[in-house]
């Protein structure tokens, strides 16, 4: 199954960033190129036009200016400067020195009077923009020129002043050019981009080849794989990372057997020495028993001492020896199909608690169980809400559905002073007592964690919590099917 990886990946980020600098330096490349570029051809269009109009006025306007020659001096400029794409047009240029602007029309675009008086002074240029429809613009080079310093052959009021020339020049050939420019440039800028993806996703794959080999080896570790190892490839960071996992690895499985070594020599320890005390154990409560009945007085309170505590040292040393069949994987289920109103008044029958705990359920509730793994379940709930909560204790029972699977719930409540808050998450533990600041107690602090382990063998669970109303409760849960099967 394809697994979708986050947009926040290492890899995502890894190609964005390549991809960004990459696209920061085309975009960079690109401007300096367009503006190198159109600089160029826009001072080689200006230059042309300005020469061209420096040669015009060179040829025309004689060094001596005849009189009355004005007007054919200017109809041969505009002869000379009319080309494709050119409008010209001469104004002539009255004795007081007085400025004077071109009809509108005769030029692409207008001329300003301090444009035209500017011009006055000798030659001038600018590029103008001029709009047109549809959000369309055509620029152009706007000239005005006059030749100064001449000469006249005659003095005032009869002598000629030369005429003053505007010329208007298309730059559509060189707007032309850079649009075709820009959209090469921008062709080459998404190349460029394509390009830098696919290296970057190239090298973000080298790179991170290495720490998907890493995660899958860390997980493996964590699942249990202790003699899971990387290949090392490489004398870069990464390989480094590789050989610290593999010394890490490798001091952790060491760690993890010599425990495991020792949790199983402590629990053969156990289970040796509970089987080996149980043998004398069941003599010595026989014979403080006979002991118990016969004596008298002082001896016979101090024998029934010993009876009462050799019968709870033989508890102690059951519970042990059923802890050390769930933690060694022997305890196995027996199952039968149980009536439980039947199986929970035999447990409360044998142990003489029927009088003491109210029960509730209906009488032809039926589940398949082990019987005698839940009559332990069962008399450990109920004798622990006799001995540590208050009356009444009650015991309901009834069908009850999770996750879809048809089973049986069993709820223990007291009207005591419930768990306390910090027993509540530890109260399954071994070895976990409520009476916790006593130094002695008559339990052993394994029957709720036995009859924990219980319930999960059967595929079900075990619950406790305070009720609202006070005291504490305690629900199991079982499949009324075929149960959970072996530990």
């Amino acid at each position: 199954m394809l697994r979708l990886r986050p947009l926040t990946g290492l890899r995502v980020r890894l190609a964005a960033a390549f991809t960004a600098v990459a696209l920061l330096a085309s975009v960079l490349a690109s401007g300096l190129s367009y503006v190198l570029v159109r600089r160029v051809m826009l001072q080689r269009a200006q230059d042309a036009v300005l020469s061209e109009v420096r040669t015009a006025l060179a040829q025309h306007i004689p060094d001596q200016l005849p009189p009355d020659t004005q007007e054919d001096v200017g109809e041969e400029l505009i002869e000379a400067l009319t080309a494709e794409g050119h409008q010209a047009v001469w104004v002539p240029v009255p004795l007081d020195g007085s400025v004077r602007l071109p009809e509108p029309g005769h030029l692409d675009v207008p001329v300003s009077k301090e444009f035209a008086r500017r011009a006055m002074r000798g030659m001038v240029f600018q590029r103008v923009v001029r709009k047109e429809r549809m959000n369309r613009s055509r620029p152009y080079l706007l000239v005005g020129a006059r030749v100064t310093g001449y000469e006249t052959t005659m003095d005032e009021p009869q002598r000629t002043t030369p005429p003053m020339v505007f010329l208007t020049a298309s730059l559509d050939r060189e707007a032309s050019d850079l649009r075709l420019f820009t959209r090469v440039l921008s062709i080459a800028d998404a190349v460029a981009l394509l390009a830098a993806l696919l290296l970057a996703l190239l090298a973000t794959r080298g790179v991170l080849r290495p720490v998907r080999r890493l995660g899958a080896a860390a997980r493996a570790l964590g699942a249990g794989e202790l003699a899971t190892r990387v290949d090392v490839r490489g004398r870069d960071e990464l390989a480094d990372l590789a050989r610290t996992f593999n010394r890490t690895a490798e001091a952790l499985e060491r760690t993890v057997l010599e425990l495991r070594a020792m949790e199983a020599a402590s629990r053969r320890f156990v289970a040796d020495v509970s089987h080996e005390l149980r043998t004398p154990l069941t003599s010595m409560i026989a014979m403080t028993d006979v002991l118990a009945d016969e004596a008298g007085g002082d001896d016979g309170d101090a024998a029934r001492l010993v009876a009462d505590e050799t019968r709870r040292l033989g508890r102690l040393v059951e519970h042990l020896i059923e802890i050390s069949r769930f933690d060694a994987g022997a305890a196995s289920l027996v199952l039968d199909e149980v009536n439980l109103a039947d199986a929970i008044a035999g447990t409360l029958g044998a142990r003489g608690w029927r009088d003491r705990v109210t029960v509730e359920g209906p009488p032809d509730l039926f589940a398949r169980l082990d019987p005698r793994r839940f009559d332990v379940v069962i008399a450990n709930l109920a004798g622990n809400a006799l001995k540590h909560g208050g009356p009444p204790v009650t015991l309901r029972f009834a069908p009850a559905d999770r996750d879809g699977t048809s089973g049986v719930e069993v709820v223990v409540a007291d009207r005591g002073p419930g768990l306390p808050g910090e027993l509540i998450a530890v109260v399954f533990d071994r070895f976990v007592k409520a009476e916790a600041a006593r130094s002695r107690s008559d339990g052993s602090g394994l029957g709720l964690s036995i009859a924990k382990e219980n319930a999960m063998l059967h595929g079900g669970t075990l619950e406790a919590a305070n009720r609202p109303d006070g005291g504490a409760e305690f629900t199991l849960w079982l499949p009324a099917g075929n149960g959970g099967g072996p530990a």
